[in-house]
């Protein structure tokens, strides 16, 4: 706790107008010496921030290794996503004469770029769960001549299946009639990443045209000012556990999913396991989880106006919403079942280790 508490404090001597979070990584660490002399064959990092392994003590791991990298943190400075789409100093290394003009103090990002080229000096495995984020890492000035693979997420499609929308609406106290817009993330509307605001222009302009549609918002409860934008807003809080969001799916008929950058948000693919058509822009990752007008909607970067469009297309009818929803539902038994990425990597950790005793002999 004490570690995880250090790594919070010190982003705060660096003045960002980036707001999402930052890893310095720093502290001194031990965990490599005992991955290093575990009887284990190979080695899978996935996320390693919070102080759990710095910098240096990933540079001194020297068993056969795969890394899946979840956001941009790895080939970045101390940031795990860049300070929107035109941030491009992941690709052109971090200097003193292209950081922002809004970043102040100590810089940060800078450190943790040079700690992080200082120290990994072997390219690992990596593995990344979207083809663009694996096109970041290609294009990053750190990590762009190691191996990358791209397996997605997987889902217990089991679970994340349809379920009935009547009991599933009355168990969350919704609506029995009338369509449910669904948006979710951790923090709600706190985080402009994830796009609220964008949404609450294209509500504002569906509003007048669809009048029976109201939204449902999870990942936080109601703020003490609800934002007005002409429908009811039903707030249900943080969901915990697997079965209750696939309830809260199913109880909706159109998921959004409206970030400016996304590697592949859960949310997306959760919803579509469930039947549920999702609109979102055409951006980052968001491609590789929605397909176009087949199981949901890729609105044009970041226009509400589309997004609005790409909402009322979905709505329009309830017959072409369900054909959506079945091929939404089969697109995702076909991609994310756990059995077929279990089998990706399988695959890939046999690659890994007949190449490292290859080069050991």
């Amino acid at each position: 706790m004490a570690r995880s508490l250090f790594g919070a404090l010190l982003p705060v001597l660096q003045r960002t107008s980036n707001p999402v979070l930052h890893s310095p990584s720093c502290l001194p660490c031990r965990l490599d010496r005992e991955l290093n002399a575990s009887d284990a064959d190979l080695l899978h990092l996935h996320w390693v921030q919070g102080e759990m392994l710095s910098i240096e003590a990933i540079g001194r791991l020297r068993k056969p290794l795969v890394w899946t990298l979840h956001d941009c943190w790895a080939f970045s400075g101390s940031e795990h996503y860049p300070n929107g789409l035109e941030d491009l100093r992941y690709e052109q290394g971090y200097h003193h004469h292209n950081r922002p003009p809004c970043h102040h103090g100590l810089d940060l990002d800078r450190w943790c770029w040079q700690r992080k080229r200082r120290h990994w000096r072997r390219p690992f495995q990596l593995v990344c769960p979207s083809r663009w984020l694996a096109g970041c890492v290609q294009r990053s000035a750190l990590l762009g001549h190691w191996p990358v693979r791209v397996i997605p997420y997987p889902l217990p499609t089991h679970i994340y299946r349809p379920w009935p929308k009547e009991m599933a609406r009355q168990l969350f106290g919704l609506p029995a009639e009338g369509p449910l817009l669904l948006f979710g993330a951790l923090g709600g509307s706190r985080d402009p990443r994830k796009g609220w605001d964008l949404l609450e222009a294209a509500l504002l302009q569906l509003a007048p045209t669809l009048p029976g549609l109201q939204a449902v918002v999870f990942g936080q409860s109601q703020p003490p000012d609800p934002p007005r934008v002409g429908l009811p807003i039903h707030y249900v809080g943080t969901l915990h556990d697997d079965q209750s969001l696939a309830l809260l799916y199913s109880a909706t008929d159109v998921m959004v999913v409206p970030s400016r950058m996304d590697n592949l948000p859960q949310t997306a693919i959760e919803a579509q396991s469930c039947g549920v058509p999702v609109v979102a822009f055409n951006t980052s990752g968001l491609p590789d989880a929605v397909e176009h007008q087949r199981t949901g909607y890729l609105a044009e970067p970041f226009d509400p106006a589309d997004l609005a469009h790409g909402i009322g297309w979905v709505l329009e009818n309830s017959e072409g919403r369900e054909r959506l929803g079945r091929q939404a539902r089969a697109r995702a038994i076909q991609l994310w079942s756990p059995q077929r990425i279990a089998n990706l990597y399988a695959a890939l950790y046999e690659e890994v280790l007949s190449a490292t005793f290859t080069s050991m002999g």
